[in-house]
């Protein structure tokens, strides 16, 4: 059993911003799959699903960036899954548009929502990174950049990246992240 998460922050204001690739990611996925309506409950969007065998919950935490962790511990708890089976989708800065990485555990690269749930269940579960492309400048220029909207090019990498997230989660959940990261960088290069 898996509990996939997608970050991104909730209302329309946020609907298709660079920090919402999690939420986007995920919505996908449900579509996709075929998964049962999102119902309101751990201070989220819950769905319930199979991938190839395997029972998913799919997650859209509404509790803004910086709390996600409060969803994915409510959610992780009351279905029994261990952070190994906890598959965070996030936007990540420090990679460019168009660009995917894959890993299990590690920091959370000044990303709230993963320092969230990285104090909530601990650091040991996987991260499927989403670029989203870094600002110039820090502070204020960084939070207008993950909260503004995509161009038209960027918009059509992003949308790239999803379509491969949702092809190649499978491998994911069968063989683990090493596999799966093999798979997105075979996809990448075309």
């Amino acid at each position: 059993m898996f509990l996939v998460v997608g970050l991104g922050n909730p209302g329309a204001e946020y609907a298709n911003t660079r920090h919402n690739v999690g939420f986007m990611a995920a919505d996908a996925l449900h579509e996709a799959f075929g998964f049962s309506s999102y119902k309101v409950k751990f201070d989220g969007l819950i769905a319930e699903g199979n991938i190839e065998g395997e029972k998913v919950f799919i997650l859209k935490p509404q509790t803004y960036m910086n709390l996600s962790g409060n969803s994915v511990v409510k959610a992780a708890a009351f279905y029994k899954i261990l952070p190994q089976n906890v598959i965070v989708i996030h936007d990540d800065m420090d990679l460019p548009v168009g660009k995917i990485k894959a890993k299990c555990g590690g920091g959370a690269g000044g990303h709230n929502g993963l320092k969230s749930i990285d104090a909530a269940i601990s650091p040991a579960y996987n991260r499927i990174r989403i670029g989203v492309g870094h600002p110039q400048g820090n502070g204020e220029a960084v939070v207008n950049h993950v909260l503004s909207g995509f161009n038209k090019a960027d918009k059509a990498l992003i949308s790239e990246d999803i379509d491969i997230v949702v092809k190649t989660l499978p491998v994911l959940l069968k063989k683990g992240v090493a596999d799966f990261s093999g798979q997105i960088g075979m996809l990448q290069k075309k």
